[in-house]
Order: C-alpha cells, then sequence, then structure tokens
C-alpha cells in the first residue's frame, strides 16, 4: 500500500545562532500534486527547503530538529547530493549556471554521458572515455522543449536574458531521472505573464506525470491558478494549511502577514510637479547590445518628476535600456541626463551625473555579497561621490558612525529583515538582497533612479512597502524616477506614463488607464496610434 504522503517534513525547527527561524513547522506533500509554500520574506521557506535539499549552510550551523521522511520511509539529507540520490531536484531563485558553459552542458554537468574507447578499454577505466556530445544534445533538445524553449542547445549561458536562465534551470532538473519531489523557488519572479502561463503548464504536465512540486511564490494568484494544497509560514512557525478550494487570494495574504492586506500602492495625483519643460532623460537613435535584450535604435523622452515605466516580454529589449545607459553594455546613439550628454563608453559617467541604478541582477552586478550590508549600502557613494568619508590630517579615513547611522535608517525604511547592519549581503534572503540594492542606490542621492524589476522575489507585504518607497521619493524629493518591470499591474499602480518595448524598439507610450486590450496590443508589437511623447 502507497504511503499518503511522498515526503513528510515534520516538526522542523532551526536556529541561527540564537536566532529561531523554524518552530515546529510540518509540510506534508501529496504524489504528483503542486504544493505551494507561501509566506512572507523572513517567514522560514528558503531554511525549510534548505533543510530538504541537505544544504551545506544547514549542517555547518548546527544541523535542525524534526524528522524527514520519503516514500513513508525515514532518510537523513546531508548533502545536495543525498538529496538528489533521494529523488529530490531543486530549481533555486539564484541560478546554479556556469555562464561560460553551453546550455548542453549546464544541463547534463555531473550526469555527463559518456562512450568507452580503446584507451578506456585498455585501461579499464572510466577516466578517459569520450564525453557523447551528440547524445546529451539530443537529451538536452527534449528537455528544453518539454519548458517550450526554442533556444539553440549549443549556446553558451553567458549573457542571456535572466529568464531564459530560469528556464534553462528547469530544463535541466527535468531532465534528470528518479525524480520524486521537484521545488521550484521563486520560479516566475523573473518571467514575464505569458511566461509565467507557459511555466505553469510545465508544472501541471510534470505534476501529472506523478512528480511533486514544492511551489514557493510571492505571487498569490498563481497559486491559486496551480497549487492543489497551500502551506502558509509566519515568522518561523506554520499559520495553516488550506486546500485551492477552500480558501482566497485575500485570507492568503492575511495568513501570511498577519494583517490585512491593502491594494497595490495607488498614486496620489495632488501638488504634483512634473515639469513638462524640462527633461531628465533624453535618448535619441539609441542601441544596446545586451544579449537577449538589444535595443534598436529607441528615441525617448523622461520629463523631470515624473515615474516613467517601461515594460515588455522578456528579450524585447526594456531590461537593455538601463544597462546601456549605465554602462554595463556596450551602447551608441544618444543619451542626455538633464540636458547633459553622456560619453557611453565609460561605465561611471551615469553615477557621476546624478543618477543611480537598481539591476534586475541583484547578485551578478548590484550585491558584494561577502560583505556587510553597511558597506554595500554605501559603497558606491563613497567610490563615486566621496560621501562617507573623512579628512583627518593629510588622511582620509571611512566615517564608520555615519555609515552605520545611514544603514539603521534604511534597515528600519525598508523593513529590511536581518540581524544587524554588520551581517554579510549573502547570507540575506533575496527579497531582503533587493531591499538592500536599492538603500545603495538612494545612498547617491539620486535625480534620477533606474530600478529594474524592483519587487523581483519580494513578498507581497514588501512589495507595498518598496513601492510606497519609490512614490516616497517621487513625490516628496522629486526624484524623477525610470521604473523597468515585468509586472504590469505595478506599472500601473504607480508609473505616470508607460512605455511598453517589442523586438528592441519602442511600440507605444500609454497612460496607466488605458485598456487592457491596448497594453496586450503594444506588448505583441501592435500599437493602436502613433508613439509619442506626450
Amino acid at each position: 500500500m502507497e504511503p499518503e504522503y511522498i515526503l513528510k517534513m515534520e516538526k522542523i525547527s532551526k536556529e541561527y545562532f540564537g536566532n529561531q527561524v523554524l518552530k515546529n513547522v510540518s509540510l506534508l506533500v501529496k504524489k504528483g500534486e503542486i504544493h505551494a509554500l507561501v509566506g512572507e520574506n523572513g517567514a522560514g521557506k528558503s531554511t525549510l527547503m534548505n533543510i530538504l535539499f541537505g544544504m551545506p549552510v544547514i549542517h555547518s550551523t548546527g544541523g535542525f530538529n524534526g524528522s524527514v521522511s520519503l516514500d513513508g520511509k525515514p532518510v537523513e539529507i546531508a548533502s545536495p547530493l543525498a538529496a538528489m540520490e533521494n529523488g529530490i531536484g531543486m530549481v533555486h531563485q539564484e541560478f546554479m549556471l556556469i555562464p561560460s558553459f553551453t546550455i548542453t552542458e549546464n544541463i547534463k554537468i555531473g550526469r555527463e554521458i559518456c562512450n568507452p574507447g580503446f584507451a578506456s578499454r585498455l585501461l579499464r577505466t572510466k577516466y578517459l572515455e569520450k564525453i557523447n556530445m551528440v547524445k546529451m544534445a539530443q537529451d538536452s533538445r527534449i528537455a528544453l522543449d518539454h519548458v517550450g524553449m526554442g533556444i539553440d542547445e549549443y549556446a553558451r549561458v553567458a549573457g542571456l536574458p535572466i529568464g531564459y536562465q530560469q528556464f534553462i534551470e528547469i530544463a535541466r532538473e527535468i531532465d534528470k531521472t528518479g525524480i520524486k519531489v521537484l521545488v521550484f523557488d521563486e520560479p516566475t519572479a523573473v518571467l514575464t505573464e505569458s511566461e509565467a502561463n507557459q511555466l505553469m503548464n510545465v508544472m501541471r504536465r510534470i505534476a501529472s506525470e506523478g512528480i511533486s512540486i514544492i511551489f514557493i511564490t510571492h505571487r498569490l494568484e498563481e497559486v491559486m491558478a496551480v497549487a492543489d494544497t497551500i502551506t502558509v509560514l509566519r515568522d518561523g512557525e506554520l499559520v495553516g494549511i488550506r486546500k485551492n478550494h477552500e480558501t482566497s487570494v485575500e485570507e492568503l495574504a492575511e495568513m501570511m502577514i498577519g494583517r490585512h492586506i491593502e491594494s497595490m500602492a495607488g498614486k496620489e495625483t495632488t501638488d504634483r510637479d512634473i515639469r513638462f519643460d524640462k527633461l531628465a532623460l533624453e535618448t535619441k537613435n539609441f542601441y544596446v547590445d545586451m544579449p537577449g535584450e538589444y535595443v534598436k535604435g529607441i528615441n525617448l523622452e523622461v520629463r523631470q518628476g515624473e515615474i516613467f515605466g517601461i515594460g515588455g516580454l522578456a528579450g524585447q529589449g526594456k531590461i537593455g535600456i538601463p544597462n546601456g545607459i549605465m554602462g554595463l553594455f556596450p551602447a551608441e546613439g544618444q543619451v542626455k541626463l538633464f540636458g547633459k550628454e553622456l560619453n557611453l563608453n565609460n561605465m561611471g559617467e551615469a553615477l557621476k551625473n546624478q543618477a543611480a541604478f537598481v539591476s534586475e541582477d541583484r547578485r551578478g552586478v548590484g550585491l558584494l555579497l561577502e560583505d556587510s550590508i553597511e558597506l554595500n549600502i554605501v559603497f558606491s557613494a563613497m567610490q563615486t561621490q566621496n560621501q562617507y568619508l573623512k579628512k583627518i590630517g593629510f588622511l582620509t579615513q571611512i566615517n564608520k558612525t555615519e555609515i552605520h547611522d545611514f544603514a539603521q535608517r534604511m534597515i528600519k525604511t525598508l523593513d529590511i529583515r536581518c540581524t544587524g547592519s554588520k551581517q554579510h549581503v549573502g547570507s540575506l534572503s533575496g527579497g531582503n538582497q533587493q531591499k538592500v540594492c536599492l538603500a545603495k542606490a538612494l545612498a547617491l542621492n539620486p535625480r534620477i533612479l533606474f530600478v529594474s524589476e524592483p519587487t523581483r522575489g519580494i513578498d507581497i507585504g514588501a512589495k507595498k512597502l518598496v513601492l510606497n518607497e519609490l512614490l516616497k521619493l517621487n513625490r516628496e524629493k522629486g526624484v524623477t524616477i525610470v521604473m523597468i518591470s515585468s509586472e504590469l499591474v505595478e506599472l500601473r499602480s504607480i508609473c505616470d506614463r508607460i512605455a511598453i518595448v517589442s523586438d528592441g524598439k519602442l511600440v507605444q507610450i500609454l497612460p496607466p488607464d488605458a485598456s487592457d486590450v491596448d497594453f496586450g496590443l503594444a506588448m505583441s508589437g501592435t500599437h493602436t496610434k502613433e508613439v509619442a511623447n506626450d
């Protein structure tokens, strides 16, 4: 007789340096079901999954209390290898791909297909066998097709859009044999709406094949669309378990944060001071050579004092715009900030001209993972503006008191969940790392702030906090904000105008209250009227 649950994690408790992060939490998953695990950042979701996957951080900090069983049998998972041997796969929120490798090499790494040759037979050793790249590529093609990716399996991962990398991660797990439980950690955080729908169809197909899925996400609408069962955590404790048909988005949100969730941040239209005769940003015939996000001759005008949104599907060029302006990828054409033309070949040019950037790739571009929260927050301001420094005679020293005070203020303002400003950023949850990136940008006191996917991986409560902080910066300090996002609902909630980009080109600039049809047509590359900056 088969056990009722394929996976049972019972009475799991975990402590980090005196901080209790899990308190008698249980997770029960049936065979072939999609089981959503939801909660705010810091609720304990990642720690619970780290235990399931045998991550070293668990065992190097004293282990955990509680029990884990698979197929009705107790198991001890001391490493990720042991997890994989027991049929557990994980698609991590932060990608585990090797950029210099091809897609095939990333999918098959550790499971290479080899053929014996003359030397290996003669010496009776597998170490001299020849890798069968053709068969590996064939397997990779099948896995990529399974997730709806038409990309060449021989392409290198380096430079691919983040959305593409997410699907490659999933293809790698699908390619493995003997998988019983597959964990998806924020899989749609970097995907557009159409890509997210595609992924949910993939998840349903996987579950129909008898593989159980643990779906970790902050997007409650997706939970209601695809999950069979939902487990809710709050502050390291189990709040409740709900069947899909027994609950609603509103109830789940209240369970997650312990209070009624208000709607997405809304614009206040009073006392607006958009200087329609002055431009904060102007681009003419602007091209950016960012692989997967090419920009092809875009002309834009952003007014001083407005919140300007840029939307579009993944790989269509919207992310390339801020990356090109900030000098992170080769660009050409004309870009002016507050009337001054930038030298696009100089990476630090935009920073020196009162611009700041919150990248969509927080780990690769935005953060020094092995350094403290406070150093991460002030590092760019120290380097480009000589802030947080003090002169003592002929010597220049770091002003530790000023740095600490500012970091503490940012931690409180943005609700960065941490043990203190000295904590290493690499040990924070993904959502809290994103808040540090925003604090880092604010330390520059910018006149114009570019924010790319600002709420990626952030829970429903923190998402509203970040959007409100952007509104506050704009309304109270007059900072011009250019917000690039795959989330149309977020763009429409706080932006004054929204530019839609498709195939590297500007399709249309729409008001936030334009119809869904207008936005849908623009996203597909079709506009209903002439593009204008009005």
